[in-house]
């Protein structure tokens, strides 16, 4: 039986290696050890025979912005809905936060299209390109695609 949860200290290798090895693929951003741990009450994981098989964050930006960050569904557990379930668990938190606005920066937009969000460009997110992804290796040229869907 799956599980969704918030992340625990003990799950951090687990989502390591699980996000990494779709970033080795090309298909999201890699994350350090350390930014797992300073973020992982962002985390929400799903658990299968106790194994991480998939995860998502929700990390707030700022007082009217969130974004959804690292979903990840290991490859024999995606087509399960998995990757929609972890969506709605940080969906239904930001609408408990009182989050008016959730984007995503992603090289995989349909998903996130098919659950609402839209296309912007990523100059309409000033505090995500002038916080972090400047000290990304790949800026200003990184491919993902900005989507944003508000709450209301």
């Amino acid at each position: 039986m799956n599980t969704i949860r918030k992340a625990k200290l003990s799950d951090v290798a687990s989502i390591h290696r699980l996000v990494n090895g779709f970033a080795d693929k090309g298909e999201l951003l890699h994350r350090s050890l350390n930014e797992l741990y300073e973020n992982l009450r962002d985390y929400y994981v799903v658990e299968d025979n106790e194994q991480i098989i998939a995860c998502c964050a929700l990390h707030i930006n700022w007082e009217d912005l969130a974004e959804i960050k690292s979903l990840v569904v290991s490859e024999d557990a995606q087509g399960r809905g998995l990757g929609i379930k972890l969506l709605d668990a940080c969906l239904n938190e930001a609408k408990d936060l009182g989050v008016p606005k959730v984007f995503a920066l992603t090289y995989k937009p349909g998903f996130f299209e098919k659950n609402g969000f839209k296309r912007v460009d990523k100059a309409d997110l000033p505090q995500k390109i002038w916080t972090e992804c400047v000290r990304c290796p790949k800026f200003p040229d990184c491919g993902e695609e900005a989507l944003i869907l508000q709450m209301d």
